[in-house]
């Protein structure tokens, strides 16, 4: 296998098995378990993904070059999101018009989902080394290889209090300041489309005996839209003479579409409304088939946006990527919790206000980092593969 068809088939697998481990994770919150559980279990989501997602920008990193991080992130970004496809697909189907979920269903899926998981961890070790010297960002001697092999037997924390140090420096240089503030956006638009929007459809009494149903029906929409997202970004990276730029423009354009027209299908009050539901009416009549297209537009909006960003990250912290990709997940993360906190005591229109400003100012943010990355491929290579 050729170098070049080896860091491939590395993003491929890594793909596949973001895919297997996120269909699990991502279809438990369909499944209604108990409470002590779900939280639980939460907690110990919430520090794996933090190892997962460093790990993953580190590995898509080593395993592309200039020519090849936008291709790769895209190939990467549409495996994962098929995710959503998937699980989404057979909680709609198999439970369809039911109003209450067995014990034995229950346990069922969870056995399932937890087979999933364990075969996208065993694809984990499927991932090969790839030529040193072809690893973006790399050109080591034999002796700087040689010193790599003697620190690995250094002491573990003594390493981890240097990354720590690392990231605390990475994450106050201009660059990252400006990328955080795209980052946070992210972390809110996912807070919304994975957990708000769909307990919104869900509340709406006027949508009939199909409302429940209909919230797995959005997560397999949102879900094409990732993935046509990130297909079509990474099919077009090689032909891409104008940058990141265009794809991020085109995702808050898409954003700002489905805010207005959620704003205009949805009760303001269907964040925030009880068990019952709510018969609260909409600027419009509340629509079944605009609130699907809303969430297939929420999908290709954020494979837009992610895409874009791991791509841009993988770029510039090519030779150190790991504590660059932790603060993108930290910052993430941290507002999604916020948007979560918030998104039980606001109205739907505040809620979307809240994104627009954010999308609004992390979108020229990131124009702003991008145009200084092509000054600098400007002066080295060809900025139309990037």
């Amino acid at each position: 296998m050729s170098p070049e068809s080896k860091k491939l088939f590395n993003i491929i697998i890594l793909g596949i098995a973001f895919m297997f481990m996120f269909t699990a994770f991502q279809t438990c919150g369909n499944v209604a378990p108990f409470p002590w559980s779900f939280y639980t279990a939460s907690v110990f989501i919430g520090i794996a993904a933090a190892v997962l997602w460093t790990a993953q920008g580190n590995c898509l990193t080593i395993n592309s070059d200039e020519h090849t991080i936008g291709r790769n992130s895209g190939i990467f970004w549409a495996l994962l999101q098929s995710s959503l496809f998937f699980g989404n697909l057979y909680i709609y189907f198999a439970w369809q018009g039911k109003t209450h979920i067995s014990e034995s269903d229950r346990r069922t899926v969870f056995i399932a989902l937890t087979v999933i998981s364990l075969v996208g961890t065993v694809l984990f070790f499927l991932i090969r080394q790839p030529e040193s010297e072809n690893v973006l960002g790399e050109d080591e001697s034999s002796e700087e290889q040689d010193l790599e092999v003697n620190e690995s037997a250094q002491n573990t924390m003594a390493k981890a209090v240097d990354a720590f140090r690392k990231s605390l420096k990475l994450c106050v240089t201009r660059e990252m300041l400006l990328l955080s503030i795209t980052t946070a956006y992210t972390g809110l638009e996912l807070t919304f489309f994975s957990g708000v929007y769909g307990t919104c459809i869900g509340a709406v009494n006027k949508f009939g005996t199909e409302e429940k149903s209909l919230i797995g029906l959005s997560g397999i929409f949102i879900g094409i839209g990732e993935i046509l997202g990130g297909s079509l970004f990474g099919l077009l990276s090689k032909n891409n003479r104008f940058g990141r730029n265009p794809v991020v423009l085109l995702g808050i354009l898409v954003h700002f579409i489905a805010f207005y027209l959620i704003f205009l299908n949805m009760p303001g009050d269907a964040p925030i409304a009880p068990v019952e539901g709510t018969d609260s009416t909409a600027y419009i009549r509340s629509s079944k088939e605009v609130a699907m297209f809303c969430s297939f537009l929420l999908g290709l909006g954020d494979s837009c946006f992610n895409t874009q960003l791991l791509s841009i990250l993988g770029f510039l912290y090519s030779e150190d990527s790991a504590p660059a990709f932790a603060i993108f997940k930290f910052v993430q993360s941290i507002c999604a919790a916020v948007a979560f906190f918030y998104s039980n005591y606001l109205l739907l229109h505040w809620q979307l206000l809240v994104m627009v400003i954010f999308g609004f100012f992390g979108t020229i943010s990131f124009f702003s980092v991008e145009w200084d990355a092509a000054a600098i491929v400007a002066r080295g290579s060809d900025y139309r593969s990037i």
